[in-house]
């Protein structure tokens, strides 16, 4: 994926190219979208039996990567894909579930029918499309992806950035922290590789949450936390538990976030994307995005496995 740099904030789009286990419920009612837009019966229709009949859509998504997901002062499912999935259940007539689940456990939550999407800043890409990993070892059936968004990597450090770090680079010889099951873990992978080139062990720190990773680089435990743009930027913005952080260097791997389903729910997955398409041509996607400052990472249409 090319690289690209941070978000202004100006709001200019990014353009979405066409060529291309068990956790808390959490109940949301929805009779209409969070902005005002109708139910369109046509699409309700075309949903599959068993959603339709239950009038629920179950979502699989980990609740602890502000400002994507997460729980606000509530303990209510707020964030961006909480809006937007309220948003698609309004034009669908269905009520929204959320099913809180570690991230590294999401997949497995979907093969196995807890929810039926799973929607959790999730990037699509080819890998998780085959179900393989680094090594194109064949891990699971895989999954398609409706997209939804566009954003990348970024490079969180200690405000001040006491470490002088500006690039992978400069992680070798030094650990660096992130959530497993990320895109995230790859690019580490592959870094350190590199690292072993120039004879500097580039050592990783997989925790179960975002918030863990960066807690490791208040402590000076890491050099730095690599997470999605949105959640690093929040927290340089917001800090976490009282400690401060700033980006450094570059966003990398731009690429979009999807909803992901089973490659067998076809139907849903084209409903899903009928119904985004409606959502971001009502003008409720670009308010959504406005509200949680993600306007620079907007999709220009509904994409189906438009990750590479």
């Amino acid at each position: 994926m090319s690289l690209a740099t941070h978000p202004s904030g100006s709001g200019s789009r990014l353009r979405l190219a066409v060529v291309a286990a068990a956790g808390s419920l959490l109940l949301a009612a929805c009779g209409s979208s969070s902005s005002g837009g109708s139910v369109a019966s046509d699409l309700h229709d075309q949903l599959p039996e068993q959603v339709r009949s239950s009038g629920v859509l179950r979502i699989g998504t980990d609740l602890s990567y502000a400002p994507i997901g997460f729980k606000n002062a509530n303990g209510k499912p707020d964030g961006l894909d909480v809006d937007l999935a309220n948003a698609l259940a309004g034009v669908l007539g269905v009520r929204v579930q959320f099913n809180e689940v570690p991230f590294d456990r999401l997949f497995l939550g979907l093969q196995a029918r807890e929810f039926d999407v799973v929607m959790s800043g999730m990037t699509d890409n080819l890998q998780r499309r085959d179900g393989t990993d680094d090594q194109a070892r064949k891990m699971n059936s895989g999954v398609d992806f409706v997209d939804y968004f566009i954003t990348g990597t970024s490079i969180v450090v200690a405000k001040g950035n006491p470490q002088k770090i500006s690039s992978l680079d400069d992680l070798c010889g030094r650990t660096v922290a992130l959530q497993r099951g990320t895109v995230q873990a790859s690019l580490a992978e592959r870094q350190a590789g590199l690292c072993e080139k120039t004879r500097k062990k580039l050592t990783i720190q997989e925790t179960d949450t975002d918030d863990q990773a960066l807690a490791l680089v208040a402590q000076g435990r890491a050099a730095a936390d690599l997470s999605d743009t949105p959640a690093a930027s929040y927290a340089a913005q917001q800090g976490r538990a009282g400690a401060q952080f700033q980006l450094t260097g570059q966003q990398m791997q731009a690429g979009p976030y999807g909803i992901a389903l089973s490659k067998e729910d076809t139907a849903l997955r084209d409903v899903l994307a009928k119904a985004l398409d409606r959502v971001i041509r009502s003008g409720d996607y670009d308010k959504i995005l406005a509200k949680w400052g993600l306007s620079a990472g907007a999709a220009q249409n509904a994409v189906v496995n438009g990750g590479f």
